[in-house]
């Protein structure tokens, strides 16, 4: 069952003639504390392809880099992520069976930009043994006109393309931990690793100043097979 027919016809709509998933609005019912999804914090490659509920979907995104609290510092609303002078500058995209979706923090939806199960993308070629196709892998893309068009002060390093880049990383990182922590407090998968960069940005309709850096897979864990009974 696709994504889309296992959602109701509500949270679904289209937009100029391109499909939009609303998403619920983030519960985040963590049966666990913080404390203890640290202690089960881990990276999990063996994944399964079983799609995450709509919900669960919605939690995981928000938790990434939702919006957590409408004013901010500059002017702009505040995100569960960090980013220099409120740059936000960590654009997600959702790689999910149908197709490539935008991950929009204001309103919290998905929005499709590539039609087409591109999941292998979101992998490196080295990592092709841990080939499942997973339900979700997010990728992670650095706006950098964000940072130089800042809402906050003009810091020089804003421009100088050394210090964006350790801007840009270190809000990747961010962003990652937070799946990673969600991750753990829900008994899911989750793994953060390289991707097929230049393939990955020809696909996407990326703008000028936005480059692809990471990504994170995300599913239940599959669980190894018991071993055969002398």
């Amino acid at each position: 069952m696709s994504l889309a027919q296992a959602v109701s016809p509500q949270k679904i709509r289209a937009a100029e003639g391109v499909p939009v998933i609303v998403l619920p609005e983030p519960t985040l019912g963590s049966p666990v504390t913080v404390g203890e999804a640290l202690r089960r914090r881990r990276t999990i490659r063996q994944v399964t392809s079983e799609k995450l509920p709509l919900c669960v979907l919605s939690d995981l995104l928000w938790a990434a880099c939702g919006v957590n609290r409408p004013e901010g510092p500059f002017g702009l609303p505040g995100r569960t992520d960090a980013s220099a002078s409120n740059s936000q500058e960590i654009v997600v995209y959702a790689a999910l069976e149908e197709g490539i979706y935008l991950y929009e923090p204001t309103p919290h939806h998905l929005t499709r930009v590539v039609e087409g199960d591109f999941r292998g993308l979101a992998i490196g070629p080295r990592q092709a043994h841990a080939g499942d196709q997973a339900a979700v892998r997010l990728i992670y893309v650095a706006d950098v006109r964000k940072l130089e068009h800042s809402a906050g002060p003009d810091e020089p390093g804003l421009h100088d393309p050394e210090v964006q880049k350790a801007y840009y990383h270190v809000a990747c990182g961010m962003i990652a931990a937070h799946v990673y922590l969600y991750a753990a407090s829900m008994g899911l998968a989750a793994w953060f690793h390289n991707c097929d960069r230049s393939a990955v940005a020809k696909k996407l309709p990326l703008r000028a100043g936005r480059r692809v850096l990471f990504a994170q897979t995300v599913g239940y864990i599959k669980e190894s097979p018991e071993a055969p009974t002398p």
